[in-house]
């Protein structure tokens, strides 16, 4: 049996102290995860960051009881310091800390032997076969360090007399055997959702109660339900959460989006709401709470309530662009904000200044490679903005090339056809523009 190594660092894309972005999970993907496995150990990685920064149970077994551990200080982040003070005053030894060559290590971890790994100018990796090798020589070492009782925490070096907790090895096992069943789980439910509500649904059953699972695996469980449209499901995940991972950002975003779709919009906005008091505007709550004043405004527009359907447009508007000015890197509610400026009548003038900027950012984004469908969907939606019709055409083509669920090439025809009655009642629409909305009502069908 391999022993374990758990992985501390930062998840997905971060800005560096330097102004570089660095895709961290390129950097486990790349240079840790191939490094831990040369060396002989199961590499097991924390999962709390998609949670919205919530400590769990399984969170902290992982620290404790992983044989070893490799902790990526890089960018600071605030979770991975605490995950390594917890390591540090629990375990003796096996913790090999890493960093980026060109970032400076706070003063309070001077001490520590930290090794460096080199990044280029992007942010990407320079010479991840040599920092890999590196890795691996020091986690080898690490295993034969630890069997002669040597000591890398600065907690057992400095404390004097300080003794370790006893760490039962029936407890050791059965953290493991979980380990290993929320790696199946995550796989099964990855399968289901390429069938169906009833597959996801059957999976999610069979894990038992929610309240004894792993986090990440609840909501692996609520995200491929949204993924196969079971929305109620959703809500019915929720109410039978632990109330800590109810209250995690990402899961009342989830539920925020879920009543909504519901058509519980008082709900959906006061969930949303909330969360924007307590944490301020982001992009993400801020792009969830516009859809719901977007909906309102399609309803009342639909049944020709003029005035409250020009308030609901407006306020919906304005929470796009709260969400997008918090953060510019997101072009989602950028580019929502530009079409909801387009549907006024006459259109909002803003909308002029407001698209290079969504433009700009969204290319950016696609330039480091980190892009996805709403990207291109985002490119494709601001070229028939602009009338750009050759954009508008290679941004389809990559959008539909790139689709991962069916509501995603249906959300954006929804956004095209609202573009085109609009400028049609206003006699100014680009009939090409047609074809690319039929091709995604095709792509969302199949």
């Amino acid at each position: 049996m391999l022993p374990l190594c758990f992985v501390l660092m930062p998840f997905g894309k971060k800005a560096l102290s330097t102004g570089v972005n660095v895709d961290f999970d390129a950097v486990f993907r790349e240079l840790i995860e191939p490094a831990i496995v040369a060396a002989g150990m199961e590499p097991l990685r924390a999962d709390q960051e998609v949670l919205g920064g919530i400590i769990h149970k399984p969170m902290f077994e992982r620290l404790i009881l992983c044989d070893f551990a490799v902790a990526d200080l890089t960018g600071a982040n605030a979770n991975v310091y605490y995950e390594l003070g917890m390591r540090h005053g629990i375990r003796p030894s096996t913790t090999v800390p890493i960093f980026a060559a060109d970032e400076r290590m706070p003063f309070d971890l001077t001490p520590v032997r930290a090794v460096p790994y080199q990044l280029n100018p992007d942010g990407t990796l320079s010479d991840v076969a040599t920092d890999r090798e590196r890795l691996r020589g020091l986690l080898v070492e690490a295993m034969g360090s630890h069997a002669k009782g040597f000591v890398d925490s600065p907690v057992f070096q400095l404390v004097e007399g300080f003794r370790p907790p006893d760490i039962a090895r029936l407890k050791t096992d059965a953290f493991r055997d979980r380990a290993a069943y929320a790696i199946k789980a995550r796989e099964q439910l990855k399968q289901a959702r390429q069938t169906g509500k009833a597959a996801v649904a059957a999976v999610a059953s069979s894990l038992g109660n929610v309240a004894h699972l792993e986090a990440g695996v609840v909501i692996d469980v609520m995200l491929s339900l949204r993924a196969v449209g079971d929305i109620q499901g959703m809500v019915d995940l929720y109410d039978h959460m632990p109330v800590p991972l109810q209250r995690s950002v990402l899961v009342r975003e989830q539920l925020g989006f879920a009543l909504n779709r519901l058509k519980q919009s008082d709900r959906a906005e006061q969930v949303l709401r909330e969360l924007i008091v307590e944490h301020g505007a982001s992009s993400e709550t801020n792009g969830l709470l516009g859809r719901v004043y977007k909906d309102r405004w399609e309803r009342a527009n639909k049944a020709g309530e003029t005035f409250a359907a020009a308030g609901w447009l407006g306020k919906a508007i304005d929470t796009y662009l709260q969400g997008f000015e918090a953060d510019w890197r997101d072009a989602y509610p950028g580019v929502n904000a530009v079409t909801l400026m387009e549907l006024k009548s006459p259109p909002d003038p803003r909308r002029l200044e407001l698209l290079p900027v969504v433009t700009y950012a969204v290319k950016r984004r696609i330039a480091k490679g980190n892009c996805d469908y709403w990207d291109h969907a985002t490119l494709l939606e601001l070229g028939v903005l602009r009338s750009d019709e050759a954009s508008a055409n290679a941004a389809a083509a990559d959008a539909l090339a790139a689709v991962r669920e069916k509501w995603e090439p249906e959300t954006t025809a929804r956004n095209l056809r609202l573009i085109r009655e609009s400028r049609a009642a206003r006699g100014t629409f680009d009939a090409w523009a047609n074809a690319i909305e039929d091709a995604l009502l095709k792509r969302a069908s199949a």
